[in-house]
């Protein structure tokens, strides 16, 4: 027997008044992306279907379809609700401490439940250009965005080269994180982004006078 709807899809109480509490169409989305880091972790992106994560939040297949269009979008999302926060960069004043506190949040992250999450997204992904897209839009590039900010602050200040290219930079530090992830070759630790960072970091330094 299939859940009962989410207040989302059902008119006002009988006072005609809505009930206290977060507003009911974000009750069912918050609902929605519980479900999906759920049934992803249960079954895979294999077995992952609309259908299921509908009926595990308790809304209908067309509530989910209102918001996302694909099940590569709602995935996407899902993760990015789920680990945005924890994401964050910080603003210490130093790069090298703001870079390798945000790429050790990463890599517990990869360590933890939701980097197998990760690791689906990104073997299907590679047959799936819309799952791929989706989490470059709603994933990869916010965090992207924030990293430029950080390390234009880093220029401004005077810690990186004026004329330093960000993305290969970025690629240069997060791209080791990402192969250790995937390929398992060697372990993820602080102590290897402390060291990562100290040798990319360091290259990027301007001339001394």
């Amino acid at each position: 027997m299939r859940k009962r709807r989410l207040a989302a899809e059902r008119p006002e109480n009988s006072n005609g008044k809505r009930p206290p509490g977060r507003p009911r169409s974000e009750q069912a989305r918050l609902a929605i992306l519980r479900s999906t880091l759920k049934i992803l972790g249960d079954k895979g992106f294999s077995g992952f279907a609309i259908e299921d994560v509908a009926d595990h939040a308790g809304v209908g297949k067309a509530t989910v379809y209102r918001w996302w269009p694909n099940k590569g979008a709602l995935i996407a999302d899902a993760f990015a609700s789920d680990t945005t926060r924890k994401l964050h960069f910080p603003d210490t004043g130093c790069i090298d401490t703001d870079m390798s506190r945000q790429m050790r949040r990463l890599i517990k992250i990869f360590r933890s439940p939701r980097g197998r999450i990760v690791s689906a997204i990104l073997a299907a992904g590679q047959s799936d250009k819309d799952l791929m897209a989706s989490f470059r839009e709603r994933f990869l590039w916010p965090r992207r965005r924030e990293a430029y900010d950080t390390l234009r602050r880093a220029v401004q200040r005077g810690e990186l080269r004026k004329d330093i290219d960000l993305d290969l930079l970025l690629d240069s530090l997060y791209g080791p994180l990402y192969m250790r992830f995937l390929i398992q070759h060697d372990r993820l630790t602080p102590e290897f982004v402390d060291h990562l960072c100290s040798l990319v970091l360091g290259g990027a330094r301007p001339p001394r006078n």
